[in-house]
């Protein structure tokens, strides 16, 4: 009697023990395939990408005069640059990927909630040129709202140009909310008749946080000049997440070689965009701050151009508001780290009038707009 007790319950762990080797068995077949499937559907999208630029409806051929508008010098003119976070940063929100809690937005109407006031709040400004980025077309994470298009709706008049920055496989984690697809990227909105637009990639990392990190690029648009040169802007979203210092180096070197190009072929040059370095600090800063928030190494930048932000003077470029904050808590003022990751580099032949950090409070994104006033010489 006593022997088969034992017996049976020999069996029984003996059954548990196969149940759960299945199991682990599975679950190691089903990483596999899934690793398999991250580097199948991997890919970087095309460099020297012609972008298309989108027209006003009934821009046209019944307003011709929208086709015949220039830039000209000695004229004050605007641009704007924010990143609005793909439409899921309210103050409360918080990313896994800064050490925060969420992956996705809180739901699809808080995104679109969120993109209209991002949209209006930049519209409000009357910039002529709008530069937005983390606009996601289609995403899990955002609810497959096309946010391009919300933001169009804030822009009726403008030309229009998106440029992918990346075109990600299916992220499986955080395992309890999927980060899942993203097609996001770049949004220019200009006043004036763009002629053109490329898509440059930058250098990213080729090891396995190429899957986190992602694509990343920026876009060159054409703006013609009534003296025959024309406005070159650059638009931006550098590297954030585990990029090395190569990597760092290689996207200052490409971006800095084309600014240079254009510069010398006679053209103004405006880039702007997330620069994801703190513009604020000097390279021998020693003050505290996050280890991804290294500064813009400024000696990289080629003869003739600035950041906008330098030619401010101490005292105004310490009180300027910080144009990020960190995504790992909810905003807490005071407590929350900040930084400044977003602004603009010009050209000597533009010359900066005002410079304008927009304090909302991180009220549409986990950045803050940046405004500025240039006219050409």
């Amino acid at each position: 009697m006593h022997q088969k007790k034992k017996s049976k319950k020999h069996g029984i762990g003996w059954t548990l023990l196969k149940i759960c080797a299945g199991i682990a068995g599975t679950l190691v077949v089903v990483l596999g395939i899934y690793i398999i499937y991250l580097f199948a559907s991997y890919h970087r999208i095309e460099d020297n990408l012609e972008l298309t630029v989108e027209k006003p409806s009934g821009a046209a051929t019944d307003h011709p005069e929208n086709t015949e508008k220039q830039l000209q010098t000695g004229k004050e003119y605007s641009a704007l640059t924010y990143n609005i976070g793909f439409g899921a940063y309210t103050p409360d929100f918080s990313f896994f990927m800064d050490g925060g809690k969420s992956s996705w937005a809180k739901s699809k109407e808080s995104v679109l909630e969120i993109i209209q006031g991002a949209g209006a709040l930049a519209a409000s400004y009357d910039p002529d040129f709008a530069l937005i980025q983390e606009v996601d077309l289609d995403a899990t994470r955002s609810y497959h709202v096309n946010e391009y298009d919300l933001l169009k709706e804030s822009f009726p008049d403008y030309d229009s140009v998106f440029a992918m920055n990346y075109d990600s496989a299916f992220l499986f984690y955080p395992f309890t909310q999927p980060h899942g697809r993203s097609q996001a990227g770049l949004s220019l909105f200009s006043r004036y008749p763009v002629t053109s637009s490329l898509r440059r990639s930058f250098p990213v990392s080729t090891s396995f946080s190429k899957f986190f990190d992602l694509d990343r690029c920026y876009s060159i648009s054409r703006i013609p000049v009534e003296n025959g040169r024309e406005l070159v802007i650059f638009e931006l979203h550098m590297s954030a997440y585990g990029n090395s210092d190569a990597i760092r180096e290689g996207q200052i070197s490409m971006l800095c070689e084309d600014m240079k190009t254009e510069y010398e072929a006679g053209n103004y040059v405006l880039c702007g965009g997330d620069f994801n370095h703190d513009l604020k600090a000097s390279e021998d800063d020693s003050s505290t701050h996050e280890s991804w928030a290294y500064p813009f190494p400024r000696e990289s930048l080629p003869e003739h151009f600035t950041f906008c932000l330098d030619l401010l003077s101490e005292k105004e470029k310490a009180d300027l508001w910080d144009s990020a904050r960190n995504a790992d808590m909810e905003y807490v003022p005071g407590v929350t780290y900040t930084v400044t990751l977003d602004g603009f580099i010009i050209s000597d032949n533009l010359e900066c009038l005002s410079y304008e950090n927009i304090n909302t409070g991180y009220s549409c994104s986990d950045h803050d707009p940046v405004y500025l006033k240039f006219k050409l010489k």
